[in-house]
């Protein structure tokens, strides 16, 4: 098997792209995030279309010819270390078709986001490298805890994390070790059939989503059976899952795990033995800490929860 590329801790000084390659964003709501770059001792680089707005049925962060032109240049730019993207939203998927690694094969960088960014992510680990399923620029309503930046600033610096968490009632218990792929579930769905998709053969594969509906919820999950994925992978780690249904009052930590979405998804896998992890702190939540897609994640699920890469 082809080993997973890591980039290079970031030296201080370094510059790091901040593009938006889906929905549209406006200044104040990147100003801490930026902030918070500089105060880290690195440079924020933004990108050109950062701030521009396209109106097509959605409000992308401009057309996609824009998209395309500042995400291929953070990629290559040899003077961009790493690669921070203000948001998800909808628009990553105009993009991959187009992307040029040329110079990114000689000088890998981190890329960091979530949500619709897991297109971007599923792509570069299909090339062969890893990237940071972490908090984007843009502060979301529900707020993101301190921890959950620094713990990026970590990666980008070299240091791998490392996490214990108390133990899920619907969790499986077992120890496990693999490549970790996933992200966002809608996107996940998204890409299965495309040349774009996840490979899940031996795999650990994490999902998280947001403000979907209980039907399209199991109507993914199943989309993943039929798709075989459920047989391929070696465990399965559960993140948040957000605002689903009619829900629509979640605001606090505990709510992000919806009880009714976890119970959903843990009778459509009842039948498979791989280990299990619920509750795992990642997604479109406040307390959203950072996972390596593409990195090797060692799991223990017993009485308590121990992940480390």
């Amino acid at each position: 098997m082809k080993k997973v590329i890591f980039p290079k801790p970031l030296k201080k000084g370094a510059k790091i792209a901040v593009i938006s390659p889906a929905g549209a964003v406006d200044t104040t709501q990147l100003e801490k995030g930026i902030k918070l770059i500089k105060s880290k001792g690195f440079e924020p680089v933004l990108g050109e279309h950062l701030y521009s707005k396209f109106s097509n049925g959605y409000n992308y962060a401009g057309t996609e010819k824009e998209r395309i032109k500042d995400i291929n240049w953070a990629l290559n730019d040899k003077e961009i270390g790493a690669i921070w993207a203000s948001r998800g939203g909808y628009g990553c998927q105009h993009l991959i078709q187009h992307l040029n690694l040329k110079n990114f094969i000689q000088n890998p960088k981190w890329y960091i986001g979530y949500s619709d960014n897991t297109v971007i992510q599923s792509y570069l680990l299909k090339k062969g490298f890893a990237s940071i399923h972490g908090q984007t620029i843009k502060t979301s309503s529900f707020g993101v805890t301190d921890e959950s930046y620094e713990l990026i600033f970590d990666l980008l610096k070299g240091k791998t994390p490392k996490y214990s968490l108390k133990s899920h009632k619907l969790n499986k218990k077992g120890d496990i070790e693999g490549e970790l792929i996933g992200g966002n579930l809608a996107l996940i769905y998204a890409l299965l059939g495309t040349k774009y998709s996840f490979d899940f053969k031996d795999k650990i594969l994490f999902i998280e989503d947001i403000g979907e509906n209980f039907y399209a919820l199991d109507r993914m999950i199943m989309s993943l059976e039929l798709a075989g994925v459920f047989n391929k992978i070696k465990g399965l780690i559960v993140g948040g899952m957000t605002n689903m249904g009619d829900e629509k009052d979640n605001k606090d930590y505990e709510a992000s795990f919806d009880g009714f979405a976890y119970k959903l998804i843990a009778e459509r896998i009842s039948k498979y033995k791989f280990p299990v992890v619920f509750g795992f702190p990642n997604g479109h939540i406040k307390d959203n800490r950072p996972l390596v897609i593409g990195g090797t994640a060692r799991v223990k699920i017993g009485d308590k929860v121990k992940i480390d890469f």
